[in-house]
């Protein structure tokens, strides 16, 4: 497993080692052992999977409580996966970066709390997998509009369509109104 640190400093773009031939492949994904030792000492207490068509945005989404730290990936398709640093006091606070996951790629993201997350399905369809290191708790869970001017996360919107969203997600913070992490 490869780790690549990212302009926002405690978030790493894995890429693991492929084994592929004729068959198919294989990789390994997760691997405590291997985590530890590049300095991830994890203990993930949930795994999610979600399906989602061409053009469905979900996101950008934290928890103020039982704040998750999520390692991503894509199985099947391809999304763009976008991260906001929401720790006051960071050099990157207010900041975003936009990756490309897909099947293909096989990369994942490491996100620590602290951050907002969602992605932005450029795929027929696509089946999105990650390990959180909290549980889900709905009354904490905040979303910070997808399309904050202040933000400006460039979306690759396909012939600038609007995105199809959640009632929820339809329904995020402004960037001024979004409750940072000390």
């Amino acid at each position: 497993m490869k780790f690549e640190s990212t302009s926002l400093g405690d978030v790493f773009l894995l890429k693991p080692r492929v084994f592929g031939d004729q068959r198919g492949f294989f990789l390994e994904s997760w691997n405590a052992q291997t985590f530890r030792d590049a300095g991830f000492d994890l203990q993930f207490v949930q795994d999610n999977h979600s399906r989602s068509t061409r053009g469905t945005l979900r996101g950008m989404h934290f928890q103020t409580r039982h704040t998750q730290g999520k390692l991503v990936r894509v199985t099947s398709g391809e999304v763009f996966d976008v991260v906001v640093d929401l720790r006051r006091s960071s050099p990157t606070c207010g900041q975003w970066l936009g990756v490309w996951l897909s099947a293909a790629n096989h990369h994942q993201l490491w996100v620590p709390p602290g951050f907002a997350h969602g992605f932005l399905v450029t795929s027929e369809y696509a089946d999105f997998q990650y390990k959180c290191t909290d549980i889900y708790h709905p009354a904490s869970e905040v979303s910070l509009a997808w399309d904050d001017p202040t933000v400006g996360i460039d979306w690759p919107l396909p012939g600038g369509e609007p995105p199809q969203l959640s009632a929820k997600d339809g329904q995020g913070l402004a960037w001024k109104d979004i409750p940072l992490f000390d």
